[in-house]
């Protein structure tokens, strides 16, 4: 039977982050005091006025399907958004509106690979952009970053990685797990790489509004060269405390987007309803929620990189974006603690879990063992609470 199943899909991994956080929900059931920095989603509810059209949508009774891409208004208000705040010129025929931002980057990949194409990811990577690659039958090429260069691709290191075969190159800006973001000369360079390559970007935004030093710019918006080549992704999981609404979108080439249209058609059809008429309200109506909660997060973020920065064997830079940090534990492989060796970083975040119940995730998870990633995505006093036991742990 083994042999029957798809072995493509058997190579695939399970996600590290989603295995811990359940973990960790699990314990804190059973009555168990547990801290978690594991969460990948901001820890506010849906503003009102969102759930407010989400009601007023089914009462209206708009709940039947739309067309596969999405609703046209929807996708207008995100054209809208795009000229706005990023300076992007996109018609609604090159939108498409999909389930979360992750199904968008699953698409995309989707269209635009074939068997021996090569993609280049960033190393610490999103847990899933590798899978993603593999699923679309192509080969991940990962790219070491370093802490003393900010996380971020070099022009060396991406020259270095392309061949005849490089099909794209996933830029994640601000970062998931860095909370790095680049500047406009940084993706100037990898514009210009990409053209003369003749290479897709794949701009992962997700993070966008959370930014808390320098701007967001958007790669698409630096000349038409660079634009035709690159599919933005973005969704309104972050922006707007919208995790579980499942909406995501992408703007691309019409080309691109055609192909898109007819591989959603038949694996999904269209994203939620309800969810798309409430992400029409967070796009046009009032913004003032994400500032409240870009002025918790910014609290929350100085306190821990302070706090980090000063417990003896680890340490952080600080995110200019997002709402992770990576703590840098080098220090600390190859010590014994309570008879707990640490060998890397899956056995520092089971050590945490075991004995002073605070749930981290794994630097491994990303490809980079020597960290593990936080979430201020949770209040201060957990933060707080947190960062103590961490720091009571390995005294």
């Amino acid at each position: 039977m083994k042999d029957q199943l798809s072995r493509k899909n058997k190579k695939i991994s399970p996600s590290i982050t989603l295995a811990i956080t359940a973990k960790a929900k699990k314990m804190k059931a059973d009555g168990i005091d547990v801290v978690s920095f594991g969460a990948g989603e901001p820890d506010f509810n849906t503003p009102e006025h969102i759930r407010a059209a989400a009601v007023d949508a089914m009462e209206k009774g708009c709940t039947g399907y739309t067309a596969a891409s999405g609703l046209p208004d929807l996708k207008q208000a995100i054209c809208d958004k795009l000229k706005n705040d990023n300076d992007l010129i996109y018609k609604p025929e090159n939108i498409v509106i999909s389930n979360g931002a992750k199904h968008s980057l699953f698409n995309t990949l989707q269209a635009i690979c074939n068997p021996g194409d090569e993609v280049i990811v960033p190393v610490p990577y999103w847990v899933s952009y590798p899978e993603l690659v593999k699923l679309a039958d192509a080969t991940p090429i990962l790219v070491e970053t370093s802490e003393e260069e900010g996380f971020k691709y070099t022009k060396e290191s991406l020259l270095k990685a392309i061949n005849e075969n490089t099909k794209a190159i996933i830029l994640n800006s601000p970062n998931n797990p860095t909370g790095t973001v680049y500047t406009e000369d940084e993706l100037k360079d990898i514009a210009e790489i990409a053209v003369k390559n003749n290479i897709f970007i794949i701009s992962d935004e997700i993070y966008e509004k959370l930014i808390y030093d320098g701007k967001h710019v958007s790669i698409a918006s630096l000349g038409e060269d660079i634009k035709k080549l690159t599919i933005v992704i973005n969704g309104m999981s972050k922006a707007y405390a919208m995790t579980g609404w499942r909406i995501g979108y992408l703007a691309a080439d019409k080309e691109i987007v055609s192909i898109i249209n007819n591989i959603q058609s038949h694996a999904t059809s269209n994203p939620n309803t309800i969810a798309q008429y409430a992400s029409i309200a967070a796009l046009k109506g009032d913004q003032e929620p994400i500032n409240k909660m870009i002025e918790a997060f910014v609290g929350r973020r100085n306190y821990m990189v302070e706090k980090i920065n000063t417990i003896d064997g680890i340490s952080c830079r600080m995110p200019e974006g997002a709402f992770y940090v990576m703590v840098n534990i080098s220090k600390l492989i190859g010590k014994t603690f309570n008879g707990f060796t640490i060998n890397g970083s899956m056995d520092f975040a089971e050590y945490l879990l075991q004995n002073v119940n605070v749930a981290v995730i794994p630097g491994v998870a990303f490809g980079a063992d020597h960290y593990i990633r936080l979430s201020y995505a949770t209040s201060l006093e957990n933060i707080e609470e947190g960062l103590k036991r961490i720091e009571k742990a390995i005294q």
